[in-house]
């Protein structure tokens, strides 16, 4: 399942209307927004993961703090504590505000959703991006699994969505490529 499915599904859809209720959109409008904005996140993910202190930070975060509580209690993501958690999520992914604003610009002129809401949705994005990935790597040493070959699980399956750099379907091989430039 992509990140996109996990979230859209979560809860029967309750990540997606708890940002639609926020943000006073229509649901189906909120939905292809955050599809629209998940790439950019995606490719934030994919250059951190290859530098040599992004693989390691990546799975750092993803296992300390409460990310998955994002995607587990969908009430959190319009609490100013989760937009400040997913703005620094932005800065570490996207490196600058001005990156962000190119972003929503970008999503704003392929969904009509006004720029400054998706300006507002796009911390929402990013915590529960990071919720998911969270939430699935403590479910089974996903990365650990997916490094190891056993790319199977739900959570490799997750992890290597966002890793496949070149959308070949095999995200062992980008990793495996990645770890070559380390040592």
């Amino acid at each position: 399942m992509s990140i996109l499915e996990t979230i859209l599904s979560s809860g029967n859809g309750a990540l997606v209307g708890q940002v639609a209720d926020s943000l006073k959109l229509d649901k189906g409008k909120a939905g292809a927004a955050i599809a629209e904005l998940l790439p950019a996140l995606k490719g934030g993910i994919r250059r951190n993961a290859e530098k040599p202190e992004g693989l390691g930070a990546l799975m750092s975060a993803l296992q300390r703090g409460n990310h998955s509580d994002y995607v587990e209690k969908p009430d959190l993501l319009s609490r100013a504590a989760t937009i400040t958690d997913g703005n620094a999520i932005l800065g570490h992914l996207l490196g600058s505000k001005d990156e962000s604003r190119k972003v929503a610009a970008e999503a704003a002129s392929r969904t009509g959703v006004d720029v400054g809401t998706l300006k507002k949705m796009l911390p929402m994005v990013a915590a529960m991006a990071m919720g998911s990935l969270s939430k699935e790597s403590k479910g089974g040493g996903a990365l650990t699994s997916l490094i190891a070959g056993g790319a199977s699980s739900a959570g490799a399956g997750l992890l290597s969505s966002f890793l496949d750099k070149d959308e070949g379907g095999s995200a062992v091989g980008n990793l495996l490529g990645m770890a070559r430039k380390f040592f």
